[in-house]
C-alpha cells in the first residue's frame, strides 16, 4: 500500500486507540464495585480472545519462530495479563484520572526501552516532547490527586506501567514479520490463560452482578481490548515505538473529561492546563529533524563517471 495511503489510516488507527483506551478507564471504573479485578481481568481478555479469533479464522496463521514465541510470552503475559489485573486492582484504590496520569509514565519507559533494546534511538524533538508531555501529565495529577489515595494504588500503577512499556518493546520485532491480528490474538489469549485462576471468582460475580456491569466487562473486551490493541498493533507495526507511545499522553486529560461528563467528576482549570500540556507535547514528539540537503562536491576537471 502506498505511503500516502496509509498515513491516513495510521493516524485513525491512532485515533481509535486513544479513545477507546481513555474510555476503559472510565468503564473498568464502573464496573469495579462489581467485578472483583482478576474476574474483570478474565472476562475482559476472554472476551477479546473470542472477538480476535473469530477475526484472524479466515485470516491463516503465520508460525512463530521459538525467539517470536518468547516475545509474544512477554507480550501477552505481561501486558495483557499482569497489566490488566495491575490495572483494574489500582482503581480500586485511585479515580480513573489519576490512574490514568500515572499509568502513563509508560510512553517514557517505552522511549527509553526502545531507544536502548530497538535502536531507536534518542531524536530531540522525540526527547523534548516526552518531557514537555510528562510535565502535563503531572498538571493532571496535581490537578485530580485525591485525597483518598494510597502507596497500593500508586504501586499498582507503577507495575502496569512498566509491564505496558515492556510488552510495547516486545510487540514491536514481531511486527516485522507477524500480521498485527495474529499477534494481538495470541498475546490476548496468553493473557486470558494467566488470568485463569480467577475463573471461580468471575462465576461468582457474573451471579450477582447487573445487567450493566456485564455490558461493561464485554465492552472492555470487545473496544478498548479486541479493537484498540489491533489498531496500536497496526500502528506500531508503521512507527517507531517511542513516537507511537507519546500519543497516549493523550489518554489522561480525555480521561478527565470522560470523568467529568459521565462520573460528574468536575476537573479544575490546572487539569485543563494539563491537557493543553499533553497536546503540545505530543505535536513537538512528531516532529521531524530538518533534513539537511547534500553539499554538491564540485567535479574536478578531466574525470569521467
Amino acid at each position: 500500500m502506498p505511503t500516502a495511503t496509509r498515513a491516513p489510516l495510521t493516524l485513525l488507527a491512532v485515533a481509535v486507540t486513544v479513545l477507546a483506551w481513555a474510555s476503559a478507564f472510565i468503564g473498568i471504573r464502573a464496573v469495579g464495585e462489581d467485578l472483583s479485578p482478576g474476574a474483570l481481568a478474565l472476562g475482559r481478555l476472554a472476551v477479546g480472545t473470542v472477538v480476535l479469533g473469530a477475526l484472524l479464522a479466515p485470516r491463516g496463521w503465520t508460525r512463530p519462530t521459538a525467539a517470536e514465541w518468547r516475545l509474544l510470552v512477554v507480550c501477552g503475559v505481561g501486558w495483557f495479563g499482569i497489566y490488566n489485573l495491575a490495572l483494574n486492582a489500582a482503581e480500586q484504590h485511585l479515580d480513573a484520572g489519576t490512574t490514568a496520569m500515572l499509568v502513563n509514565i509508560g510512553p517514557v519507559l517505552i522511549a527509553v526501552f526502545a531507544g536502548l533494546l530497538l535502536g531507536e534511538g534518542f531524536p530531540r524533538w522525540l526527547v523534548v516532547g516526552l518531557g514537555v508531555a510528562f510535565c502535563g501529565v503531572l498538571l493532571i495529577g496535581f490537578a485530580t490527586r485525591d485525597a483518598g489515595a494510597d502507596l497500593v494504588g500508586v504501586v499498582l500503577c507503577v507495575v502496569a506501567a512498566v509491564t505496558y512499556a515492556a510488552g510495547v518493546v516486545a510487540q514491536k520485532p514481531l511486527l516485522r514479520r507477524l500480521p498485527p491480528l495474529q499477534v494481538t490474538f495470541t498475546a490476548c489469549a496468553m493473557g486470558t490463560v494467566c488470568c485463569l485462576p480467577w475463573a471461580g471468582a468471575l462465576v461468582a460475580d457474573l451471579g450477582s452482578a447487573p445487567g450493566s456491569s456485564i455490558a461493561g466487562m464485554v465492552y472492555l473486551g470487545a473496544v478498548p481490548t479486541a479493537l484498540a490493541f489491533s489498531t496500536w498493533a497496526y500502528a506500531l507495526s508503521r512507527m517507531d515505538a517511542g513516537r507511537l507511545g507519546a500519543t497516549t499522553y493523550l489518554v489522561p486529560p480525555i480521561v478527565v473529561l470522560l470523568g467529568w461528563w459521565l462520573l460528574d467528576e468536575v476537573p479544575p482549570a490546572l487539569a485543563a492546563v494539563g491537557g493543553a500540556v499533553c497536546l503540545a507535547g505530543v505535536a513537538i514528539s512528531r516532529r521531524r529533524g530538518r533534513v539537511r540537503p547534500p553539499v554538491a562536491v564540485p567535479q574536478e576537471a578531466g574525470s569521467t563517471v
